[in-house]
């Protein structure tokens, strides 16, 4: 049965000093406010990371060729290593390849060239590629195709433009699905343009990329039989480092590298990176729980020393109530249920409102988009739940130590306290 009486007992002795009460409760409501603002800011920066990576595929390996660093079967360090075109066939045969992508660039990597359009001429990367290299940074085609199998066979003089590139070049009215742009004195035909999922500079850079078939590229541009680099995915639950370890073994032995020179070949392992910031971001949640934490707990020591001080103004009638017959239990039980009560009352408005405050941000943060650079904030009901258990636990403990105190009062010795 619910006592109300003893409801209406708890309301009064935390009404006699209303500031300090209030003031109280104002520690644990912030503790418990800034607490779910750091658990749920945990997923905002993680989802700054998805926003900026995002449309790349998240098991994707690069490899390139450098120079050697030990001498190997009768040729000297420092040796140039360049892939080839007969390198594609094996490298597709390898175990766990789900796409591989043979790429060239003009002048390097990031490297811009010249792109021209009538008057209008802006620096782009040129890209030579394969139609699976849309499956490593996955465009968003805002109008026509990508490069296809055809585009290859046929050597076909087309262009994939990034939408800035369609921006400087083309302008309003004119149409860039079938129009001619103009590079290193060669004219293409462009057949699509395409947007990105990314943002900051990896997105900038993306949406300043010309795409031309890989054939055709080696061919206008003089290219010969030359492969820049070579990207491939992962099949769905091959391990990407282990791919990575058999490519280079299978390159290295075909271009004659010792099988201990690590500088020869160039490489990026995206999953490997990916695992990386995953748990960068998880030390991080964990760093801002524990602080948001360590703000609860502030509140749960400001609680407990208001009761010392209540229980310390309250000497005289703690020990008339046990000259009456009330038992060190029932002491304890009525410090600590005021503790939780206080502690309760103004957690769960910090809780809610924090809450409130998460769920606003993210949808003003979805409907930004792109704008903003984070993920949306988000707590889970399960946090709710636990953020719950804790305030009680947290309300216990706060008036714990107040509580044993009063226990100790002696009825003789109270009742002489002035």
């Amino acid at each position: 049965m619910i006592d109300p009486d003893f409801f209406q007992e708890i309301a009064q002795s935390l009404g006699r000093h209303k500031l300090r009460t209030g003031l109280t409760a104002l520690g644990v409501f912030l503790g418990i406010f800034i607490f779910v603002l750091m658990v749920g800011f945990g997923p905002a920066l993680e989802g700054a990371m998805s926003k900026r990576m995002a449309g790349f595929a998240t098991n994707a390996v690069f490899m390139w060729g450098q120079r050697t660093s030990m001498p190997h079967a009768g040729l000297q360090p420092n040796r140039p290593i360049a892939f080839r075109n007969d390198d594609i066939e094996p490298m597709s045969r390898l175990e766990g390849v789900e796409h591989l992508a043979p790429r060239n660039q003009l002048g390097g990597f990031r490297a811009g060239s010249v792109v021209k359009r009538g008057n209008k001429t802006g620096s782009f990367q040129v890209a030579g590629d394969y139609p699976a290299f849309q499956y490593i940074q996955v465009p968003v085609m805002r109008a026509g195709r990508y490069v296809n199998d055809l585009d290859i066979t046929d050597r076909r003089k087309v262009a994939v433009i990034g939408e800035e590139v369609a921006k400087q070049l083309f302008g309003r009215g004119d149409a860039p699905i079938g129009g001619a742009i103009q590079i290193n004195g060669i004219y293409f035909e462009v057949v699509g343009v395409f947007g990105s999922k990314a943002q900051g500079q990896q997105g900038d850079q993306q949406v300043r990329t010309v795409h031309v078939p890989f054939t055709t590229f080696q061919q206008a541009f003089h290219a010969g039989d030359r492969v820049s680099w070579f990207a491939m995915t992962a099949r769905p639950g091959a391990d990407a480092q282990d791919l990575e370890r058999r490519a280079r073994a299978l390159l290295a032995e075909r271009h004659r590298i010792h099988p201990g020179d690590d500088q020869a070949i160039g490489g990026w392992n995206a999953a490997k990176q990916f695992a990386k910031t995953s748990k960068l971001f998880w030390a991080v949640g964990l760093v801002l729980g524990f602080a948001g934490l360590m703000s609860l707990l502030a509140g749960a020591i400001g609680v407990s020393n208001i009761m010392l001080i209540t229980v310390r103004e309250r000497t005289k009638e703690i020990g008339v109530r046990k000259a009456l017959g009330a038992t060190p239990r029932n002491v304890v039980a009525m410090v600590v249920a005021e503790a939780v009560f206080l502690t309760i009352v103004a957690g769960y408005i910090g809780l809610v409102t924090g809450v409130a405050v998460i769920e606003g941000l993210a949808t003003i943060i979805e409907r930004a988009g792109d704008k903003i650079p984070l993920g949306p904030p988000a707590v889970s009901v399960n946090f709710a739940t636990t953020a719950t258990v804790i305030l009680v636990v947290v309300g216990a403990f706060a008036g714990l130590i107040p509580a044993l105190r009063a226990a100790a009062i002696q009825p003789i010795e109270a009742l002489r306290d002035e």
